[in-house]
């Protein structure tokens, strides 16, 4: 039986026919059902979970990554931003300070124009720090022409004199503080007194006769006849009249017209003021 013809040719008979399916399969294709397909169904059912989470795994760590480069790029753009913006409100606050300071110096020409005198508009820079005495400092001095005993104004009244001078800076002693007097009258009145600094702070008008008709918020003016203010300059308004009480003249409290501690720049005269004849002091 051995030596027969199928059993000497079985092998390549075999791989005959292995080779024929073989080729039907290629030309037919598998067909949904077949036997031959499930193996490959039950391979991407097993597959199929691990490439879902592999696939959810790569899309996150793309999302995740383009987030991340997102943040990192806002937060260069905010901090860009910041930069800019601290640049933009620090040019503004200077735009306002200079147009501050250019509508003050503009103020004290005007003042210095109505005057009719020599005088030097000057920056302050300081206070007196001890509480002894009420001055200011101002960052002008001798080389600009600032002499001791000359009068500092503002535009909204008498500031006070000066007292000290060096070669770049000045101290002026403030119409309030207790060492400080200065002739004035009242405008509406034209009762005289001496309008000097209180200890304890503000300003009292001294020496006004008890028959003077002097009333809360007249103002008070500088009359020239003590050498350094010139006349008419405001000084302040009476806040208080008291009459009670023995002595010969009326007590005045006079509200200063210029609020020091918020000046930042003054007029210096620099011109002695016109004679003012005692005579003509109760003259308007």
């Amino acid at each position: 039986m051995r030596s027969s013809f199928l059993w000497r040719n079985r092998v390549m008979m075999t791989g005959s026919l292995l080779l024929l399916i073989a080729a039907h399969l290629l030309t037919t294709g598998v067909r949904p059902g077949d036997m031959a397909s499930q193996p490959e169904g039950y391979l991407l059912g097993l597959l199929s979970p691990v490439q879902s989470a592999s696939a959810r795994m790569i899309e996150s760590t793309h999302d995740f990554w383009r987030d991340y480069l997102d943040l990192v790029g806002v937060r260069r753009e905010n901090a860009r931003l910041h930069v800019e913006v601290a640049r933009l409100e620090n040019q503004r606050s200077r735009l306002y300070e200079m147009e501050t300071e250019n509508r003050h110096l503009t103020d004290l020409l005007e003042l210095r124009e109505a005057l009719g005198l020599k005088a030097v508009a000057a920056n302050v820079v300081g206070s007196d720090a001890t509480g002894l005495s009420r001055t200011l400092i101002l960052g002008q001095g001798y080389d600009s022409g600032l002499r001791a005993g000359m009068a500092v104004l503002s535009i909204d009244g008498v500031v006070g004199k000066i007292i000290a001078v060096s070669s770049t800076s000045a101290r002026v002693l403030l119409i309030d503080d207790h060492n400080a007097a200065l002739d004035a009258f009242d405008q509406r009145t034209r009762a005289r007194g001496i309008v000097a600094g209180e200890i304890d702070e503000g300003l009292t008008m001294k020496y006004v006769g008890r028959s003077a008709l002097i009333r809360d918020g007249d103002p008070v003016v500088t009359s020239g006849l003590d050498g350094t203010f010139p006349r008419g300059l405001l000084v302040g308004q009476v806040s208080n009249v008291e009459r009670e009480g023995p002595g010969l003249f009326l007590q005045v409290t006079v509200k200063p017209a210029v609020d020091f501690r918020r000046l930042e720049q003054v007029l210096v005269v620099t011109d002695p003021p016109p004679r003012v004849d005692a005579n003509d002091q109760g003259q308007g």
